[in-house]
């Protein structure tokens, strides 16, 4: 799906241009859960899509009792995923807050998933959601051979995943961010695992963007000449393959992959690869997403940057 063409201000919304996505929300945000339903059930067999989707949508029901209410009258799989997700969520910023419910909301998010993916065997996101409250009991399962920090994590969840999607992007990222330091890992973990994983990737997946990823997440603007990391001939040369090897099936996708996409282009930028960051924005068309920009500031002002550093157009309000 290509991107429409820049008309002088960002789009920050998720759904960017998923339609059916959007709509979808609109109708959460309304109490209604029938678009959402839609939206869901026609994604069975698109797990990369289903995980999107639904993810975005629980980021809208999550402050109201909707998923709990469409359970109850309708216990679709389409609900019990949903009510997964929202329960995740849920449980994830009570932790993050030190809130007194964190433990019951954990129990319940457990529940969720435990229910999900009873309903739909064959999904990986009801496992997914499971693996993203990893980080708060941080399991030490041994690693594979193969990588040089050896570090433990909850890698036979993590396996149970890749055995109903090999190459599940979502389910890649949470088990990656599991070793950030912010979670209780270290840079060396992330660093280590990004590229075990991206190197078992085919050279045309989005994998390919996760050592960029754990680079980002490793920022620090304290550290002499960390604006210059990108420059390295180790860097450049990732974000160079990625460009020509992974930019091209970007057309073939059913919605624009901003996020990836801010990665790459954000990459190329800091790499002094203008031309080829130029391609990579283009293909971001309006859609905006805060990562990676707001690592190094405000997310519009960074992206502005970065346009215009392309001979970009940027919004005139800037």
């Amino acid at each position: 799906m290509a991107a429409e063409l820049f008309e002088g201000h960002y789009v920050w919304h998720p759904a960017a241009d998923d339609r059916v996505l959007a709509s979808a929300c609109v109708d959460v945000r309304a109490g209604r859960y029938r678009c959402a339903y839609e939206a869901l059930a026609e994604t069975r067999s698109d797990f990369a899509l289903r995980a999107h989707r639904s993810l975005v949508l629980a980021s809208e029901a999550a402050g109201t009792d909707l998923v709990e209410r469409w359970l109850a009258e309708e216990p679709t799989p389409e609900a019990a995923l949903m009510w997964a997700r929202v329960a995740v969520q849920r449980a994830l910023r009570a932790a993050d807050a030190h809130d007194e419910r964190a433990e019951a909301l954990e129990r319940i998010a457990l529940t969720a998933c435990d229910r999900a993916a009873a309903m739909a065997p064959e999904d990986p996101t009801p496992w997914v959601a499971r693996l993203a409250m990893a980080r708060l009991h941080r399991p030490r399962d041994p690693a594979p051979h193969g990588l040089l920090t050896s570090p433990p994590g909850p890698w036979r969840l993590f396996a149970h995943v890749l055995s109903l999607d090999p190459w599940h992007r979502e389910g890649h990222h949470r088990f990656l961010s599991f070793f950030f330091t912010r979670h209780g890992g270290t840079v060396n973990a992330a660093w280590d695992v990004a590229a075990f994983l991206s190197q078992r990737a085919p050279a045309d997946s989005a994998l390919r963007l996760l050592p960029l990823v754990a680079l980002v997440e490793s920022y620090n603007p304290t550290q002499l000449l960390a604006d210059r990391v990108w420059e390295q001939p180790q860097w450049r040369s990732t974000a160079l393959a990625i460009y020509q090897n992974w930019l091209p099936a970007v057309a073939g996708y059913r919605f624009t992959p901003v996020l990836d996409l801010a990665y790459l282009a954000h990459a190329l930028v800091m790499a002094q690869c203008a031309f080829e960051a130029r391609a990579v924005l283009t293909a971001m068309g309006p859609y905006a997403s805060r990562m990676p920009w707001s690592a190094f500031g405000d997310p519009a002002e960074q992206l502005s940057r970065a346009r215009r550093a392309c001979g970009l157009p940027v919004p005139r309000s800037d």
